[in-house]
């Protein structure tokens, strides 16, 4: 596509806009029941894109991918008259004589999102969902490395979309730059810190608001006292899945020195139940994204004890399940998030331990913990912090569109899902409203100390 292409796009797209057109609630509406017959019209093609981007099974597609979406835009088509409904709020009438106040959820405009290749359809279109309901034109940029569900992706979107309403762009590191280059009102972005900070750097050119939704090294805490049989299942559950490709999968794993032994044996245990002996052949094993990935991952293994696993095949994009022990917090494994199926573990004898080396690091997107003791349950929630946070539980914080989802520091800011796709995408307005039947003249000059002490008064 030609620069000067987009950037004309770009300007119908704003003209559209001004038509407001999407900002009835009825048009929304319509809009979001057209993409959710869109998805199930290409549901199938859905599947068999993932499938050759990422290898991965119907069932993980469906509960990973498809499947929330759907779920986000049922929950949008009942809310979101609601939502959108002014919000009648508190008026002090003292200051405010004859005044009503109200909140006004406006759309900002135009939206940019880019989403990355791990989950390149949930990650995409979720968001799309609460920019459509909030009255936005939208412009989508997928990730370049998993070609095959964008361009389901873009067919998709261009059959039911005009583009003047949402647009959809694929292409490589000059399609980005040529987006970023254009005023938007708001960027959703979702990838790495990296490159959070270089879509940071673009918006602020033009003080344009934006959510990051980034990563880093969320750890998984295993104390004596949990469940260790199932913590090991659902870890194994958690970070094998989308093969460790997940920016909230547990990157590493703090264990209790007397568990340790136990957890791992099940945890290999498990790797074995969902996998089999050999996890090349398993059709629910995923495969890493490109081979720079694997070549990437493949250096993680240098110099340190390969407790399980370490095999890998740079032309099918196969890395096994892998654990790493003896692991020390300054191993190069330990530097940066992993992303991908490596658990590094390290044994702790003292909880305190554990909480200030979280503590000593980068906030991370999530964290958990495995314990039967409600005292340290609170003691963990209180002295940590992290975008979002599970115990005895993985990555299903994520599932609940209730909850917002968003990270914390180096690992991002801003909120989706649910209700809070609606409040990310959309400008709360205040209003006042003033009767013209009186109108007192304290406020007015000149200020007598009678107006002073009525002043003082009312605003003490």
């Amino acid at each position: 596509m030609e620069i000067q292409e987009l950037s004309q796009n770009h300007k119908k797209q704003k003209d559209f806009f001004y038509t407001h057109k999407t900002k009835d609630i009825k048009y929304r509406i319509i809009a979001l029941k057209t993409l959710k017959n869109a998805i199930i019209k290409y549901e199938d093609k859905i599947y068999d894109a993932l499938y050759k981007d990422l290898h991965k099974s119907k069932f993980e597609s469906y509960a990973s991918e498809i499947g929330i979406v759907l779920e986000e835009i049922n929950l949008h088509i009942k809310k979101v008259k609601s939502w959108a409904k002014p919000k009648k709020v508190g008026t002090r009438q003292l200051v405010h004589f004859w005044s009503k106040s109200y909140i006004y959820h406006q759309p900002y405009g135009q939206i940019l999102i880019i989403a990355p290749w791990n989950y390149p359809f949930q990650l995409l279109i979720n968001p799309l969902v609460g920019a459509i309901a909030t009255g936005n034109c939208v412009t989508l940029k997928p990730s370049q490395y998993t070609s095959n569900i964008a361009k389901v992706m873009e067919e998709m979107i261009r059959e039911f979309f005009d583009e003047e309403y949402i647009a959809f762009y694929q292409g490589g590191r000059d399609v980005n730059q040529a987006l970023l280059k254009e005023k938007w009102d708001y960027i959703f972005f979702t990838g790495s810190p990296v490159v959070g900070k270089i879509v940071m750097e673009k918006a602020a050119k033009f003080l344009t608001p934006v959510s990051l939704e980034l990563g880093g090294k969320s750890p998984v805490i295993v104390d004596k006292n949990a469940n260790i049989k199932l913590a090991a299942k659902r870890i194994a559950w958690g970070k094998f899945l989308n093969a460790g490709q997940t920016c909230i999968a547990p990157d590493y794993l703090l264990v209790h020195k007397d568990v340790k032994n136990e957890f791992l044996e099940q945890f290999v245990n498990n790797i074995k139940l969902f996998f089999g002996n050999n996890e090349n052949n398993s059709e629910y094993y995923p495969r890493i994204s490109t081979e720079k990935n694997i070549v990437r991952l493949a250096k993680l293994l240098n110099g340190v004890n390969v407790y399980y696993g370490g095999k890998y095949h740079e032309s099918t994009k196969y890395f096994s399940p892998t654990i790493l022990t003896d692991i020390k917090p300054e191993s190069e494994v330990m530097q940066e998030e992993i992303f991908g199926p490596i658990l590094p573990v390290l044994e702790f004898a003292e909880l305190t331990d554990v909480i200030n080396f979280v503590n000593e690091r980068s906030k991370p997107l999530a964290l958990y913990y495995f314990s039967n003791s409600r005292k340290k349950q609170k003691e963990i929630l209180y002295k940590t912090s992290s975008g979002g946070c599970c115990i005895n539980e993985v990555i299903m914080h994520i599932a609940n569109n209730k909850l917002p989802f968003g990270g914390v520091g180096n690992s991002g800011f801003g909120q989706y899902h649910g209700k809070y796709s609606f409040e990310t995408f959309s400008h709360k307005r205040s209003i006042i409203k003033k009767s013209n039947i009186y109108d007192p003249s304290v406020r007015y000059a000149p200020y007598s100390k009678l107006k002073y002490k009525l002043l003082k008064m009312i605003l003490k």
